[in-house]
């Protein structure tokens, strides 16, 4: 059964504690709105408490656990979301004062990616994720088992049947981590054996419009749909770059604010694209009041993958959707590297065509590459991944001076061809030494 199923008849109070450490623009609760009815929750009231740091048993304040208290007798609200991480102990001690579950920003993503998930290694990834998050909350939801267990063959020092469902639960981590380990090492093969081609990966913030630019730019028709996490496997497409060629270009798992750890980790597999890639596209929501932490925040998440050094441009997405333009003039003040695009309209692609393309040349190089007349194939590759600038043809040889992906420049080498960087007098050296040979 669908998690989102289980839940759909659940009505959910929502609760976020805003610390000084963090900016509070525009509705503080207006994403964790959007997550719990993504999670099949109906919301039916909000409450926020400013603090300069979480009450360690509660996280909120006494008086506002007793004030929410009520507001959940008189909602009838079933199950209370925090916009924060909650320890175990903190969870426990809320749910002893509502009487009603409570869940923590972790666990709610945990759950919206839990029904989203259709292939295997997103189901895999999620259940691990999840497990490794449950752990240290073990006690809490197996407290009604932690009593010794008697009976035939299980005399003796017997053992707490929580100790027992820890280690089941250290089990199975082990063996889903065994698991992804080998689809990982698999994704590493199948990406890099695309090395051959420019690779270019959609990252960003989850909704900003990933799944609908991929199909605008290569003509394909992935699940593109206006929801949180929709996208939960790397998809990747041919694009025909215009003036330019066929290019790779992948679709990746969404970002969000205070993405759990255990779920960046979880889904490592489905990052390799984007590790690899030779240039990421940044795709953002202009249209949102969020959009520049929503930015800081995908950044945020690059950093924590190790690849926020990379070649990187930003896509402002939805400016069709701006009723004032003035936002996206403000963004471009702050980004005046953006490019402003509707992947919806079309607006701004062509734009976008240039930049990656632009792009993509800073990482070429102009090279020299001798191999014998006969060997028509090597230059038809040459043609097919650069540009083949000039040949110089003499008796025995060929010299195609050519710009070419930096990146091909290992496995020339490893075939054997004989390649250098480029200056004039390269041709007149092969041609003497033909003559030589011809002497």
């Amino acid at each position: 059964m669908n998690r989102v199923d289980t839940v759909a008849s659940e009505a959910a109070f929502l609760v976020g504690v805003m610390l000084k450490d963090r900016s509070w623009n525009g509705t503080p609760l207006e994403e964790l709105e959007g997550l719990a009815e993504s999670a099949g929750t109906e919301v039916v009231g909000q409450m926020t408490q400013r603090r300069e740091k979480p009450d360690q048993a509660t996280y909120l304040g006494s008086g506002k656990v007793d004030e929410l208290c009520g507001m959940v007798e008189m909602t009838g609200a079933d199950v209370v979301i925090f916009d924060n991480d909650l320890s175990p102990a903190q969870t426990r001690n809320l749910e002893k004062a509502l009487n009603v579950k409570v869940v923590d920003r972790s666990e709610l993503i945990l759950d919206i990616f839990a029904a989203r998930a259709q292939t295997h290694e997103a189901r895999l990834a999620v259940e691990l994720a999840q497990l490794e998050y449950s752990m240290p909350r073990l006690k809490r939801m197996w407290t009604h088992l932690s009593r010794q267990k008697m009976g035939v063959g299980l005399r003796g020092p017997g053992e707490k049947q929580l100790e027992v469902d820890r280690r089941l639960v250290q089990k199975r981590i082990s063996d889903l981590k065994t698991q992804l380990d080998a689809i990982h090492r698999r994704r590493e093969r199948e990406v890099a054996a695309r090395r051959d081609s420019m690779t270019v990966s959609l990252v960003g913030y989850t909704n900003a419009g990933k799944s609908t630019l991929l199909n605008a730019l290569t003509g394909s028709d992935v699940l593109a749909k206006d929801a949180i996490f929709a996208t939960l496997d790397t998809r990747t497409r041919r694009w025909h770059l215009p003036g330019w060629g066929p290019v790779l270009l992948s679709d990746t798992v969404g970002f969000v604010r205070d993405l759990p750890h255990h779920l960046i980790a979880s889904f490592k597999a489905t990052l390799e694209e984007a590790r690899r890639a030779d240039l990421l596209l940044h795709v953002a929501d202009a249209s949102s009041p969020e959009a520049g932490d929503q930015i800081s925040a995908a950044y945020h998440v690059l950093e924590e993958i190790g690849i926020e050094a990379k070649d990187t441009l930003l896509v402002l997405n939805k400016v069709d959707s701006l009723e004032d333009r003035a936002r996206i003039d403000g963004l471009l003040n702050r980004y005046p590297h953006g490019i402003p695009i509707s992947a919806r309209s079309g607006e701004g692609l062509n734009a976008l065509s240039i930049g990656v393309s632009d792009a993509l040349s800073r990482s070429f190089v102009n090279v020299d590459v001798e191999t014998g007349v006969e060997n028509g194939r090597l230059m038809a590759y040459l043609a097919a991944q650069g540009e083949v600038l000039s040949k110089t043809f003499t008796n025995s040889h060929v010299l195609i001076h050519c710009r070419i992906p930096q990146g091909l420049l290992g496995k020339l080498e490893r075939d054997g061809v004989t390649v250098r960087p480029h200056t004039p007098e390269t041709a007149k050296a092969v041609e003497n030494d033909d003559m030589e040979d011809v002497a």
